[in-house]
């Protein structure tokens, strides 16, 4: 009791001092206090959506959760045995999938860390679920760093996931019960959330465009997924959040069908030159060939176009030749 006291104490000292112009932390134990209304020293458990709202909730996820459930599964392998749970929310907070010990599962109940549970920074604060969403970046909210002092015991993990318009669909999220974990542990945990993250977010989008070329292209973000659909008329009709920012797209919303070609131009009009989309393509192609042996009806099938198809490609990018 002392120690939440104590951190009672310096949540209400920061909130009333101009910090929070100076540390993001701050600034979100502010929005906590100050914009949501809440108070440190709250106990009331976190609040939880009815069963009927929680099924209407997860039917709007039918693909993404389907795409999701194996990468979670294989996350928690990594992280279960340590006193981990993974947690997968929408949009709002709301988580909607767990993966849970059964010698773990009745300290997450109890702290609320379960399915259908709020985990939004409007009802809990600062936290790793709520915040991430909020600030839409990856995060660790490590013991004291939370808002509510009932929440300090725990550390939580947590990565943004983009839908195939650039909008936050989730958050992943792990959050450790252990009084000993590290914030070194923490970071080497981030780093694995964030792949998996980046993970399902493409395959949500090559699940949503599986009838379309997908063309992975460079980014000096690593954990972004950098992906455009491309369909038979060589029109761009899909772009993950990473790819609309490199390629200058919308940042948000449905994609306008652009030719492929307009989008290699570079700024200011000038003529095509080898960018990060060009450079990815004809990697793939080369890839598809060398499995094939140079065999190109074999190498259109793996790319999942047609032979002619593939030979126009081939042309376009100077690899005729081979």
């Amino acid at each position: 009791m002392p120690r939440m006291t104590a951190h009672i104490e310096k949540v209400m000292e920061i909130t009333q001092s101009s910090a929070a112009a100076r540390s993001r932390l701050a600034a979100s134990w502010q929005r906590s206090a100050s914009k949501h209304g809440l108070d440190p020293g709250e106990a009331r458990a976190p609040e939880r959506v009815d069963g009927r709202e929680l099924h209407h909730r997860i039917a709007g996820f039918d693909r993404f959760m389907t795409v999701a459930a194996p990468r979670l599964d294989h996350l928690f392998s990594m992280v279960g045995q340590s006193g981990c749970a993974v947690l997968l929310t929408d949009a709002e907070g709301v988580v909607l999938d767990q993966r849970i010990s059964e010698a773990d599962a009745p300290i997450f109940e109890r702290w609320g860390l379960c399915t259908g549970a709020d985990w939004s920074e409007e009802r809990e604060g600062t936290n790793g679920i709520g915040t991430c969403l909020t600030e839409q970046r990856r995060i660790i909210i490590h013991r004291d760093e939370h808002f509510l002092a009932r929440n300090t015991a725990m550390s939580c993990i947590d990565a943004p996931i983009y839908g195939c318009d650039g909008q936050i669909v989730g958050a992943l999220d792990v959050s450790s019960a252990r009084a000993d974990q590290t914030e070194g542990f923490n970071r080497l945990i981030a780093a694995q959330v964030a792949q998996t993250a980046r993970s399902i977010e493409e395959a949500h989008f090559r699940a949503a465009f599986s009838s379309t070329r997908i063309v992975v292209a460079e980014s000096d973000d690593t954990q972004a997924a950098t992906l455009l659909a491309i369909d038979d008329h060589d029109l761009v009709v899909g772009a993950t959040r990473e790819a609309r920012r490199v390629f200058g797209l919308d940042a948000k919303g449905a994609l306008q069908p652009r030719p492929a070609s307009d989008i290699l131009m570079r700024e200011g009009g000038a003529t095509p030159g080898p960018t990060g989309f060009e450079k990815a393509e004809r990697a793939a192609v080369i890839r598809a060939l060398a499995r094939a042996d140079g065999n190109v009806s074999q190498a259109a099938r793996q790319l999942g176009v047609a032979r002619a198809t593939l030979y126009r490609r081939m042309k376009r990018l100077g690899l005729d030749d081979l």
